[in-house]
């Protein structure tokens, strides 16, 4: 690797209150909204709250148990904090996302004042970013704080808000987003008037006026003094009101019509994908999945052997995981041309085929998005795509297939192969014919797609040198841990002078220093150096049902919000005039 100055990523905050924490459940709705700013190259601090009424409980509890006693009450009702944040960076962990979460005394978060209504004073900035140096998500409690005087205090009702706010202030953050169960703020209550109109962007004096029992006043107050933009929005929404330094104005909610979709495939990756689709029945219908054999499964009903049954009807989007290079090809370039999107995680037939999906595409006006298809959970093709087109790339180097990366960690412990590949299939994490792993193949096909999207250039996965897994002996192991080593395998594209690409995917033994080396378990990352000597790594889990299924979905959310759709009617005299269709 280079040794250049490795990019620093912008900062968003997240805050997400009991409007959207209601259940347990809720985290991994919450965890995927974190992922899809990962997803777009920022970090995030992610400010939450007990889950809905926790607060209360525990306050009702202490003085139950003991009275008014106010400094006593202050530690019983942050425990609902810590332990919400502590559930939503494991929530994050699922889909490997690399988050953490600090409490309060570990990064200097204080404050002053009464103990059950404090405000916020300091923060140890220097030390929430070096935790988000190696985390990409840090989970933060939103309602307490410490306190010289009194050790512990809370900081009073919607204290999420102004914790988001603080945060964004002292870490130079480039937006706070409050999560809300409302796509921004309203006129009136959209819940009890479906007529009410909706702000698309507001000073801080007009959001202080209109967003009572919305946004806290101390923390749109604490915005306008250190000038920071705030968001607010729903989960998963496209729009937001923005506050600002801005004049008001309104614009009228999107009105969005539920996509159809088809999914091809209920395997370790499509069973999560349907989990996730079926949870939001507000935005997707589900075609029948196509499985090789419904009969087995628990609900036959909900299953066909047939691709026609599984496209019937009009389909918007075509979810593709029954991987093979070739079996689904055609039905995906026959979608595409007929304009229906399509969404894979199948790395084999996008390398395979990735001039006819893509010249369909362009025919049919669709989109062919394969994020799940290298890196599973790490979003590397999104990186790739912003750095392509400006400064632009010249080499990758990356771990890239979790599987090998999982099976090499166990060598190095001294499990025999057939032990750790037992392993690595009851955890999920290896196919049952783990030759496409073991012999290179896979990571050659996320190396063929890397090079075509980094840098125009058409590579065979079949034409990139590969080392076998079978290659590493017990020897090989045990010299490069004497050496102070560790084995990995290593997938390499560097842009030659003459515009030809460089590749490989080779079994190497790297120092224990080296960015590739820390890289353990399941985990996926990638350097890639861009034209002006930087260097970006992304980061993640690349095996396993639920990072994959997060990035499949995620690719599925993005069409959603790109969906096109109208404003709602305006109300007679409202003054409101309706915005373009989105596409």
């Amino acid at each position: 690797m280079m040794d250049h100055q490795p990019a620093r990523k912008r900062l968003c905050v997240l805050k997400f209150g009991s409007s959207v924490l209601e259940t347990e459940g809720d985290y991994a709705a919450v965890a995927n909204e974190c992922y899809r700013h990962v997803r777009e190259g920022e970090k995030v601090v992610a400010v939450v709250s007990a889950l809905a009424g926790e607060t209360d409980a525990l306050l009702n509890q202490g003085m139950r148990v003991g009275g008014e006693q106010p400094l006593l009450l202050a530690r019983v009702a942050r425990t609902g904090e810590l332990h919400s944040a502590a559930l939503l960076a494991l929530a994050l962990g699922q889909i490997g996302v690399r988050a953490t979460t600090l409490d309060p005394h570990e990064m200097g978060l204080v404050a002053q004042g009464d103990p059950l209504d404090s405000t916020l004073t300091g923060l140890d900035a220097d030390a929430v970013l070096a935790k988000l140096a190696d985390h990409d998500v840090l989970v933060v409690p939103g309602f307490t704080a410490g306190h010289s005087d009194h050790g512990v205090v809370t900081l009073g009702r919607g204290g999420t808000d102004l914790t988001a706010v603080f945060f964004a202030a002292r870490l130079d953050a480039h937006r706070v987003r409050l999560i809300k169960d409302v796509d921004g703020v309203y006129d009136q209550d959209p819940a009890r008037n479906p007529l009410a109109e909706r702000f698309a962007q507001l000073s801080y004096a007009d959001a202080a006026r209109v967003s009572a029992g919305l946004i806290q006043e101390k923390a749109i107050r604490a915005a306008e003094t250190h000038g920071v933009l705030i968001e607010v929005a729903a989960m998963g929404s496209a729009e937001e009101t923005t506050i600002a330094d801005l004049p008001l104005v309104k614009s009228l909610p999107l009105q969005r019509a539920k996509l159809r979709v088809a999914l091809l495939g209920c395997g370790t990756v499509g069973a999560g994908v349907m989990t996730y689709l079926l949870k939001r029945p507000d935005l997707f219908l589900l075609n029948k999945v196509l499985v090789r054999s419904p009969d087995r499964r628990d609900n036959p009903s909900l299953y066909t052997d047939s691709l026609a049954e599984a496209m019937a009807g009009e389909v918007d989007i075509v979810v593709e995981t029954m991987g093979g290079a070739h079996e689904y090809a055609d039905a995906l370039c026959d979608a595409l041309r007929s304009g229906i999107h399509v969404v894979t995680a199948n790395k084999a037939v996008v390398a395979a085929h990735y001039d006819a999906l893509h010249a369909n595409a362009a025919k049919g006006n669709a989109k062919l998005l394969y994020s799940g298809a290298v890196g599973g959970g790490a979003p590397v093709l999104e990186a790739v795509a912003r750095l392509a087109q400006d400064p632009g790339i010249v080499a990758l180097e990356g771990v890239v297939n979790g599987t090998v990366n999982f099976l090499l960690a166990r060598l190095a412990n001294g499990w025999s192969f057939e032990k750790a590949l037992t392993k690595a299939q009851e955890l999920g994490f290896a196919e049952a014919d783990p030759t496409s792993d073991v012999e290179g193949h896979d990571a050659a096909y996320k190396l063929s797609l890397l090079v075509r999207d980094a840098m125009g250039v058409a590579v065979s996965a079949e034409d990139i040198p590969k080392d076998s897994l079978g290659t590493v002996t017990a020897e090989s192991i045990l010299a490069a841990l004497a050496r102070g080593q560790v084995l990995k395998q290593v997938s390499r594209a560097r842009l030659l002078a003459d515009g030809k690409v460089e590749t490989s995917v080779r079994i190497e033994s790297l120092p224990a220093s080296h960015p590739l080396a820390k890289v353990t378990n399941t985990e996926n990352s990638v350097l890639i150096t861009a034209a002006d000597g930087r260097v970006h790594e992304v980061h993640g889990h690349g095996a396993g049902r639920w990072p994959t299924a997060a990035s499949v979905m995620a690719d599925i959310m993005d069409l959603q919000r790109a969906a096109p759709c109208q404003r709602a009617a305006p109300t007679a005299g409202s003054g409101v005039v309706p915005l373009r269709m989105t596409a």
